[in-house]
């Protein structure tokens, strides 16, 4: 028995593998990647009524290279912290962004990029991309303001230890909202 395919099952056929590649291979995550830093927003700053101050800034965390870092140390300083992983496409889509806001400010304002991910990942993911940004990861439980259950998540924290900026989701970190909210926080 021969069955005869109209056209109508062969496009449904076709929509039915295209939607499996971008669901379960490498090409459906760079396609998730690129329409990430496509429609990439910038981040909503907080309204006044909306921002809380960090209750606490007791966090250990190691770098790279497995040497400790006490996030107390940041107190008194702008702080951006943001939450992410080497498998989750919108925070691949937001890290060139990031990299150019890092490379202005760095000197300036601390950045914490906290992997959720293994530390091999991580360096490889780092190197392939010529990433150089300070990535760490958490030995001590995150102080309860800053937790997610998403990522990315991204805080901006003033010097007074407000919280500006609870970005969940990728945005573009390198747009003039984000550096002028940055210059502010730097004159207080």
């Amino acid at each position: 028995m021969v069955v005869k395919r109209s056209k109508k099952h062969i496009g449904n056929l076709i929509w039915i593998i295209i939607i499996l590649l971008l669901l379960f291979t490498p090409v459906g995550f760079h396609a998730r990647v690129l329409a990430g830093r496509i429609f990439a927003f910038e981040a909503d700053i907080l309204g006044i009524e909306d921002r809380k101050t960090l209750d606490t800034y007791q966090w250990r965390l190691v770098d790279l290279e497995q040497r400790a870092f006490d996030f107390d140390t940041l107190q008194n300083k702008v702080v951006v912290v943001n939450f992410w992983a080497t498998w989750c496409p919108p925070c691949v889509a937001e890290m060139p962004s990031f990299v150019s806001l890092y490379e202005d400010y760095q000197d300036k304002v601390a950045f914490l990029f906290v992997a959720k991910d293994d530390t091999k990942k991580v360096t490889s993911f780092l190197g392939k991309r010529g990433y150089d940004l300070p990535v760490y990861f958490e030995i001590s439980q995150t102080p309860e303001m800053l937790e997610s259950k998403s990522i990315p998540t991204t805080f901006i924290i003033g010097k007074s230890g407000t919280i500006n900026v609870a970005e969940k989701g990728a945005a573009n970190w390198n747009a003039n909202t984000t550096r002028n909210l940055l210059d502010t926080l730097l004159s207080e």
